[in-house]
């Protein structure tokens, strides 16, 4: 484009000659006269324009001149003030995010592996968590996540935890079925140890009870009373030791919360679960486990269509796409955590602008600033060159008639 301008410059200079060298011969000349050396003038008054912008026009000392190269600086800080008054503030973030559904894009992309490349992208993070995964130390990894899970739980009081987990249960009346299931417990228990129970009585019975055989009639009775008494706390709800049992959990729930006694016992039993060896070496055969089945599920399947993750992924979109009321969430924290760095960073970002630019050498920012809108400059000298010479043609004609 500067050659098409240059061009079009030398261009008018010619026909500058030539209309000179026959402007006698017709009037007509006279206006390509006029053309030409106006559109020279504007031609070579917008070529100064445009290269003070960047350089000083044949290396000479022009005052205001080599515009960008001078204020380079003073730019740098413009361009700053400019992105952190107009995009960095957070009435300009949130009005933008206001219109955007980021959790539904989110969703839809994820849920359709065919949109951007995300199959590749998913069996690229699966794979990669995968081999992260393996090159750690089982052992080792599996010590440290112990280690942090056992430091939250010692900072924990499970006493009130476990309290109040059991007073929810009791009003919400989720003990009842777990009663149910200990009392038949208790039955089959009895059914299972009657043998016991009679030999037990049998001992316990003095000599005249053995000799005249009542004592296996008062095993007997004890048996059918047990079981008469389990069935009728089965079949009754307001039984007396349905009453009973309740009224024990409750004073359990309310001691586990209140009781300083009971909450320190519970306290040391909590230390010493943690602190037994046997614990530990459990809990490296649950990580064992577990960590074997993330890699069962970040690894693709042989002969499956997709891996597991995959397939969470892809679940996991089609909630995100679905399900306005998560959408709505997601975006507001999305919302928030965006505004919050704008609020906490903004001007550090801007810093980070306006400094780049100011590392730049002069020559960087010319040619960077030059190579994007240069084009549009040279069309300036072109179009300044034709508009020049349509003036100098009509002044031309105004002096004619006057």
């Amino acid at each position: 484009m500067r050659l098409t301008a240059t061009g079009l410059l030398v261009a008018m200079a010619a026909l500058f000659l030539v209309a000179r060298h026959f402007a006698d011969l017709h009037p007509a000349w006279g206006y390509v006269l006029a053309f030409s050396e106006a559109a020279m003038v504007g031609g070579l008054a917008d070529w100064f324009a445009v290269t003070a912008l960047f350089r000083r026009p044949l290396g000479l000392p022009i005052p205001h001149t080599a515009i960008i190269p001078e204020n380079k600086d003073r730019i740098a800080d413009t361009m700053a003030a400019f992105l952190r008054e107009n995009f960095l503030t957070p009435q300009v973030v949130a009005r933008r995010l206001a219109n955007m559904n980021l959790a539904a894009a989110a969703g839809d992309w994820l849920a359709d592996p065919a949109k951007g490349g995300s199959t590749r992208l998913r069996d690229g993070a699966a794979e990669l968590a995968a081999q992260v995964l393996e090159s750690l130390d089982p052992e080792r990894l599996g010590n440290q996540v112990r280690g942090g899970l056992f430091r939250q739980i010692d900072k924990l009081e499970v006493a009130p935890l476990l309290g109040q987990m059991l007073n929810t249960a009791i009003t919400d009346g989720r003990h009842m079925p777990v009663i149910d299931s200990l009392v038949r417990w208790s039955g089959l228990t009895l059914e299972d140890n009657e043998d016991l129970i009679r030999d037990l009585i049998h001992r316990r019975a003095n000599a005249v009870l053995r000799w005249t055989g009542l004592d296996e009639k008062l095993a007997n009775s004890v048996l059918d009373g047990l079981y008469k008494l389990l069935a009728e706390v089965i079949v009754d709800p307001r039984h007396p030791l349905r009453g009973k049992i309740e009224e024990g959990l409750a004073k359990l729930s309310d001691d586990l919360q209140h009781d300083p006694e009971l909450r320190a016992r519970v306290e040391r039993l909590k230390g010493e679960l943690i602190a037994n060896p046997a614990v530990s070496t459990w809990w490296q055969g649950v990580w064992e486990r577990l960590r074997t089945g993330m890699l069962a599920r970040l690894r693709r399947p042989a002969g499956s269509g997709e891996g597991q993750f995959t397939e969470a992924l892809a679940e996991l979109g089609r909630h995100l796409r679905d399900d306005p009321a998560l959408q709505l969430q997601i975006n507001r924290f999305a919302r928030r955590t965006v505004v919050g760095i704008s609020v906490r960073y903004g001007d550090q970002i801007v810093r980070l602008v306006s400094e780049t630019v100011k590392r730049w050498d002069a020559a960087t920012v010319t040619d960077r600033i030059e190579g994007a809108v240069g084009r549009d400059l040279q069309f300036i000298r072109i179009n300044g060159t034709l508009v020049g010479g349509l003036v100098g043609v009509a002044i031309h004609l105004i002096d004619q008639w006057l």
